[in-house]
């Protein structure tokens, strides 16, 4: 399974709907949208800033990953932006690539 980061700003609308469902209500929704693509939520909290809302989700692949973006966009109450996460050891495994690649100007 793969770890994405999930972030999301309430439309006026969703904030309406965030106070109706309660974050509790939301937290079970997203939750059961990651089980029906065959993952599961790992964190979620609420936040001040730019966003509102950050999910840590386990999702098989990028499509799934994708699709529930696309999902709760559609949805028209949020604006979200998922980011994929990389393990340590992917990290270490991207930086023993050695890509023939010039820098500009070099």
């Amino acid at each position: 399974m793969a770890k994405y980061m999930i972030q999301g700003t309430y439309s006026v609308d969703g904030i309406k709907g965030l106070a109706a469902d309660k974050a509790s209500g939301r937290k079970a929704a997203v939750a059961k949208a990651c089980e029906s693509l065959g993952g599961k939520l790992d964190a979620m909290y609420y936040m001040f800033g730019d966003e509102d809302i950050l999910a840590i989700l386990d999702l098989p692949d990028n499509a799934s990953a994708a699709g529930f973006s696309f999902a709760v966009a559609a949805a028209g109450l949020a604006r979200v932006r998922t980011t994929p996460l990389l393990t340590i050891e992917e990290t270490d495994a991207a930086l023993a690539k050695s890509p023939a690649y010039r820098a500009p100007g070099r």
